[in-house]
């Protein structure tokens, strides 16, 4: 049977008392994402208390800022697995969540959850941040873009900033070491329009591990030319 204790009590926690819907969806959505594993590469974290600890409960731990306002609209950028944006959904219905990620078959995987979830005001999209954040239907359109543990934060600001609109915030989550790139990416987060509004260190409840919550706030809009194609947020940050 699969277990979710860690997580019930990691998220009461944090603050959230799950009800037996949310607690019936996140074992559906374990059992869906041990199941896909063994036939593509989502997660190297499996173990049930694993699962629990590094997946959702630190994807939870956004939800403790005062950002997510009722029905705001989000975008969860190199979502992977869903991280953090599937299981922020089942704890805020009302947020009204895109997730973006680069491979399809991690699309289709998303799709079934979703599916399986019956989970309302979501989408996942497949696509490039770099492409996207260009297109007038996505560019300026969220009040929040997350990104969890997908490149350097001087390359993230360039494929997140521009997803969000005017007073709206991009939250990077990192690792507790994180000093060295936020200097690094001062200079880029100025020229896309951010400004640094906090960052946050947190140890996530049931284990000794600590991450980080780096805030940015969009204090004017991303000049046109960003973000630049052909790898350049990568090769080359601002």
């Amino acid at each position: 049977m699969t277990d979710v204790n860690t997580l019930i009590e990691g998220a009461k926690s944090l603050g959230f008392t799950l009800t037996d819907e949310q607690i019936n969806k996140f074992i559906i959505y374990k059992e869906t994402l041990k199941d896909w594993n063994q036939k593509i590469n989502i997660t190297s974290i499996i173990d049930d208390i694993d699962i629990d600890i590094k997946h959702f409960i630190d994807s939870l731990t956004p939800l403790n800022t005062d950002l997510f306002t009722y029905g705001a609209k989000v975008i969860d950028i190199g979502t992977g697995g869903g991280f953090p944006g599937v299981p922020m959904k089942i704890v805020r219905d009302d947020l009204n969540m895109t997730l973006l990620d680069s491979l399809n078959k991690r699309i289709r995987f998303l799709n079934e959850v979703i599916d399986r979830l019956k989970l309302n005001n979501i989408i996942a999209i497949h696509g490039r941040a770099e492409e996207l954040g260009r297109k007038k239907e996505y560019r300026e359109k969220y009040d929040i873009a997350i990104s969890r543990a997908v490149a350097s934060l001087d390359t993230l600001v360039e494929y997140c900033l521009p997803f969000v609109k005017k007073g709206g915030y991009f939250i990077s989550m990192k690792g507790p070491d994180f000093n060295e790139e936020l200097k690094e990416s001062e200079k880029g987060i100025k020229i896309l329009g951010g400004k640094i509004k906090d960052t946050r260190v947190i140890t996530l409840p049931k284990s000794d591990i600590t991450h980080s919550l780096i805030i940015i706030e969009k204090i004017k809009e991303t000049p046109t030319k960003y973000p630049r194609g052909g790898g350049k947020p990568k090769k080359k940050p601002l």
